[in-house]
């Protein structure tokens, strides 16, 4: 392992720490917007495990963390030289931020009107585009056989580029359906993205990873079991645009990147074999996902949080001992297993029907008023049957 260096952690400390107070304190705020916008997860569909509204969209608040303190921390950066703004660079960060927050902008969307999923699709598209055209292109790839490195020539690093943003989007995404678990699944990987761009002497990559470290970190207390926010596809938008470009800035981060988000992955990967084998669309949504199938063996909804959390940092610590040819053989062997380990899951679990006993029974204390508070008339049942309440009801 590289020695960090350590006159570079102070600065990151402090910008992590300073992110997650901006962010703790930013998260009601993004949940009184959705709830004055509308964007409520309510327990309607068979796919949810809440049992009470809960508001979306509370992903603004890691997003306008990471983008302002983010940019205050370049800018200080800059001023005590340690960061010198030139052309190219001042482009990558612009799609970076600018990115970040347009990602949330279309996350918000479907949080607010749950758009079609090639709308959706397109929207990703579009974002993915936007590192390609400031030129934050992957320019090389490891090649095991021939143990170095290959420089890719064009167009395959844009082509390359815009497969790897929308594969981080989806992956984020795929995996966001328990409280806290696509978020400290990105915390984990923020800090080690940011550790080993310590190690490989990229300080900006690593206060940047760190800024968003912090952003989630901040957030995770509203969202850790039983959640009183979700992030919402605003949140995973932004959080798996601002991972999948920080994983290309600098070098040798994409096969890290694969190994930490090793879970999201191949639940993303298998879920789509999966979905077109059946003749289905792969973004139809359903409850076939591994914390799903986990919660169906009958573990606690935070227990499943917690060892799909225990996986990734047992990736992230090997990530740090491996070579990148060992990095990619462990995630190829990690792909296969999971999808044994998938497939067993779906032959022991019991249908996608909701079975939403992970939750409590009484309503959030942040419920929305009006007629989006929810009456539980079956609450002994194993999949639990809501009921709206009419004004003159309550």
């Amino acid at each position: 392992m590289t020695t960090i260096p350590l006159d570079q952690v102070p600065a990151i400390v402090v910008a992590l720490v300073v992110a997650a107070l901006v962010s703790f304190l930013l998260t009601p705020v993004a949940m009184r917007f959705a709830n004055r916008f509308g964007a409520i997860d309510n327990p309607d569909s068979d796919r949810r495990v809440h049992r009470a509204p809960i508001p979306r969209a509370g992903g603004w608040a890691i997003a306008i963390t990471f983008v302002a303190v983010g940019s205050l921390a370049l800018v200080i950066q800059a001023a005590t030289g340690t960061f010198t703004f030139e052309d190219h660079r001042i482009r990558e960060l612009i799609a970076l931020m600018g990115g970040t927050l347009a990602a949330a902008s279309i996350g918000f969307v479907d949080d607010r009107w749950q758009i079609r999923a090639r709308w959706q699709f397109l929207g990703q598209v579009a974002l993915s585009l936007l590192p390609v055209l400031a030129g934050t292109w992957i320019l090389v790839i490891y090649n095991p056989l021939a143990g170095s490195g290959q420089f890719l020539a064009s167009p395959a690093p844009q082509i390359l580029t815009v497969l790897w943003v929308i594969g981080m989007l989806n992956s984020i995404n795929f995996i966001d359906g328990l409280d806290g678990l696509s978020s400290g699944i990105a915390l984990i990987a923020a800090v080690t993205l940011g550790i080993l761009s310590l190690q490989q002497n990229q300080p900006t990559v690593a206060l940047l990873c760190g800024v968003l470290a912090g952003a989630l970190g901040g957030f995770l207390p509203w969202n850790f079991h039983p959640a009183k926010v979700f992030t919402g596809t605003t949140g995973v938008l932004a959080v798996g645009f601002a991972l999948a470009v920080l994983s290309i800035l600098g070098t040798a981060k994409i096969a890290v990147a694969l190994l930490v988000l090793g879970v999201p992955i191949i639940d993303t990967f298998w879920i789509i074999i999966r979905r077109l084998s059946q003749g289905r669309s792969p973004f139809t949504p359903d409850r076939g996902h591994l914390h799903h199938r986990l919660l169906d063996l009958g573990l606690t909804h935070r227990g499943v949080v917690l060892l799909i959390y225990g996986m990734c940092c047992t990736l992230a610590v090997l990530s740090f001992y491996l070579t990148q040819r060992d990095q990619l053989y462990a995630f190829a062997g990690f792909i296969v297993g999971g999808g044994v380990l998938l497939f067993m899951l779906t032959r022991r679990g019991h249908s996608d029907a909701l079975e939403a006993d992970s939750y409590p029974d009484e309503l959030s204390p942040n419920d929305p008023p009006g007629d989006a508070q929810l009456r539980y008339t079956d609450p002994d049942a194993r999949r639990v049957t809501v009921a709206r309440i009419a004004p003159d009801e309550r």
